[in-house]
């Protein structure tokens, strides 16, 4: 890309653009944390699990397969979840083996408080940006999660 021979290249971490998003998704996630952490006690993983459990029960496997989270990162959440009351786990009715993950009372009620507080800390984020550079990312994300497969819902 910079013109020269493919021996003479080196990689400038500062603008490689995995290093970049890497970075970038690892603050955005410290910036919404500030939001669920310290009011509700939840960390990163809980959060996740919590928000994908939170429209519609799933299976963990969906969970792992959504958030990109490592199994044993979202068995963990569940597990602490679980022991707050927030999440249970029951069989599904078409497949025993296969166990739900679905928000208890407890977990819909602090669900429905957390969302709003969510949604008003990603409008603060991306009102940085200008409308037409707004467009632009949201377009950008959609071309480069379509290019790598990474569908909204696996």
């Amino acid at each position: 890309m910079n013109g020269r021979p493919a021996a003479e290249q080196t990689l400038e971490l500062s603008a490689f653009v995995p290093f970049r998003l890497n970075r970038l998704a690892t603050g955005v996630s410290q910036y919404l944390a500030a939001i669920y952490q310290a009011r509700f006690g939840l960390d990163i993983p809980q959060w996740r699990v919590m928000a994908t459990v939170g429209e519609t029960a799933c299976t963990a496997q969906h969970i792992a397969a959504s958030t990109r989270m490592h199994k044993t990162r979202v068995s963990r959440a569940i597990v602490e979840l679980e022991a707050r009351d927030l999440i249970e786990r029951a069989s599904n009715e078409r497949d025993r083996r296969e166990r739900q993950v679905r928000l208890t009372k407890a977990g819909q009620r602090l669900y429905t408080e957390l969302v709003p507080l969510a949604l008003e800390r990603e409008r603060a984020l991306l009102a940085c940006l200008a409308p037409e550079q707004l467009h632009g990312f949201l377009q950008g994300l959609d071309v480069l999660e379509n290019f790598l497969g990474l569908d909204a819902q696996p």
